[in-house]
């Protein structure tokens, strides 16, 4: 089955959700990202043990930050799902894509194009 989900989206495959660190949400905000969405295990099922309970208070952190910088938080969000709902994954990818259309684009790049 190929699943079909909006072409503005970048996959980025770490092992575990448990390995994508603060810095790396951020930088993809500042590098201009409109969202970023990290999509992990479901909680208590982690192969890796607590990665995706990791990643999800990290993401409540640059949430947090992102607040503070007059940013919208929702622009990063932590869905968690299991291997096989690939169909889920895409419905995910249409979600935050609008999602992210009715919030605008990235004030950081507004900022960057004057």
């Amino acid at each position: 089955m190929r699943l079909s989900y909006p072409s503005n989206i970048k996959v980025i495959q770490v092992p575990c959700s448990g390995r994508v660190d603060i810095i790396h949400l951020l930088k993809a905000i500042e590098d201009g990202a409109d969202g970023v969405y990290v999509a992990g295990c479901l909680e208590g099922e982690c192969h890796f043990l607590s990665g995706n309970i990791k990643a999800k208070k990290r993401v409540k952190y640059v949430k947090k930050v992102l607040e503070e910088l007059g940013i919208e938080p929702e622009r990063v969000e932590m869905f968690n799902l299991s291997s096989g709902e690939g169909t889920r994954f895409a419905e995910i990818a249409i979600e935050m894509v609008e999602r992210i259309k009715k919030i605008g684009p990235n004030p950081l790049n507004i900022k960057k194009a004057a």
